[in-house]
């Protein structure tokens, strides 16, 4: 597993991304996806704020358990592939598997149909 680790962290993963070279920062593909994927998971708080607001209760859409999965993955393939960080791992291990199951739980619930935030 380390090796292959390795072998994908020597590659064009790893390496700065050209284009991104003005803004001053070291920008790799794996630290895009670890941003993006953080960005994500945070942005599942305003999508919250803003269901529940129009709500007038609080409320959790299906989006934000879309986003917490996303995020959680993107996150955890930085932790895994880009920097190989234990502490990463394991603290984006949970919400992926938690955000996951409370997907399952809410179209088991509400079935496929169209997301409207009534809970």
């Amino acid at each position: 597993m380390i090796a292959a680790v390795e072998a994908v962290n020597a590659g064009v993963m790893n390496s700065p991304i050209a284009w991104l070279e003005w803004t001053g920062l070291y920008m790799s593909p794996w630290k895009v996806i670890g941003l993006v994927g953080a960005l994500m998971f945070g942005g599942r708080w305003l999508v919250q704020f803003v269901a529940s607001r129009r709500h007038g209760k609080p409320v959790i859409p299906r989006l934000f358990w879309y986003m917490s999965i996303l995020g959680s993955l993107m996150t955890l393939s930085y932790f895994v592939f880009g920097k190989n960080d234990s502490v990463g791992i394991l603290q984006n291990l949970f919400p992926a598997f938690t955000a996951g199951y409370s997907l399952y739980l809410d179209i088991r619930h509400r079935g496929w149909r169209r997301d409207r935030a009534t809970h």
